[in-house]
């Protein structure tokens, strides 16, 4: 899904972006809500970025990349922890482009995001590479997602993958349990 966010652009620079796990839903621009087999998911564009929110019965998680005043947690390399009965894994990446380069690889992101069904993409006023772009899936009892965060004047796009599975020690939903 494809949207035009009617927002000032806040998170001018890939260097603002921060990383949060846990936070309560902020207020979202446009969001797309998911049921991949027993997994809720809601994919959030923020007007600093995104937030994903994740139920399933074994509990919630969330993750927040955005600008956020205050925040002293910088967007990490990679992350892996436990959170409840889950194994969180999380890894973000800044790809720096030269003008056409980017261009391209925008243009790229765009249609496979926004034609995805699994997909939510919002552009920002001012340029048409200027946007954030999430995608979500469930493979092997495991939910996955990715986001792009594109900076066009810095020539920057911040790619990020999460995924949340259960712990080992957890439970595990079986194929006859209809996951």
């Amino acid at each position: 899904m494809l949207t035009t966010l009617n927002t000032v652009y806040t998170d001018t620079r890939a260097a603002d972006l921060a990383w949060a796990l846990g936070r309560e839903p902020l207020p979202a621009l446009a969001w797309l809500d998911l049921e991949l087999d027993r997994s809720k998911i809601q994919l959030r564009l923020l007007g600093a970025s995104h937030q994903v929110l994740l139920e399933e019965e074994r509990g919630t998680c969330s993750e927040t990349v955005a600008c956020m005043p205050g925040s002293r947690t910088p967007l990490p390399l990679g992350v892996a922890k436990r959170v409840g009965d889950w194994e969180y894994e999380f890894a973000a990446h800044v790809e720096v482009l030269s003008p056409g380069s980017f261009a391209g690889r925008a243009q790229e992101l765009l249609a496979l995001v926004s034609e995805h069904p699994h997909g939510l993409v919002g552009v920002f006023p001012g340029s048409p590479y200027a946007f954030t772009a999430l995608l979500a899936q469930r493979h092997a009892g495991q939910v996955h997602w990715r986001t792009w965060h594109a900076y066009p004047q810095e020539g920057q796009l911040v790619a990020t993958r999460t995924r949340v599975g259960a712990h080992a020690g957890a439970p595990r939903f079986t194929a006859s349990s209809g996951v």
